[in-house]
């Protein structure tokens, strides 16, 4: 677990049993502990490649259903328009990558600029 993320088992640790340096403890007990912890737990998660818990994602599904129920008895679902939006899959799924640049200084972006209408263009 420590190797997994170990500032996760600190939290975990933290807010579960009140133990705020683990190190101070034998690992014995440290591994009793963290076998302990819920697995809803950070650190448990993590470890089963899960953004939230089950119970969350259960809950998330739930609700879309019922969204959709409640979508179908509309005129809009005749038409296939304002279908709602799967609260489950934006908790899920990866967010898109932004394609936003930051620029340390004008001069920076002024490079950066030029050089992509030189592209643009075709001198490159």
């Amino acid at each position: 677990m420590i190797k997994t993320d170990e500032n996760a088992l600190i939290c975990d640790l933290a807010e579960t049993y009140h133990i705020y340096d683990y190190k101070q403890l034998p690992l014995s007990t440290v591994a009793v502990f963290a076998s302990g912890l819920s697995n809803n737990s950070r650190i448990k998660l993590k470890m089963n490649g899960l953004k939230i818990s089950l119970e969350t994602m259960f809950l998330a599904q739930i609700l879309d259903d019922l969204n959709i129920l409640v979508w179908s008895k509309t005129k809009d679902s005749k038409n296939g328009k304002n279908k709602p939006k799967s609260i489950y899959r934006m908790l899920v799924d990866e967010p898109e990558e932004r394609k936003e640049l930051a620029f340390e200084s004008g001069e920076d972006f002024l490079n950066t600029r030029n050089k992509l209408l030189r592209q643009i263009r075709g001198d490159e």
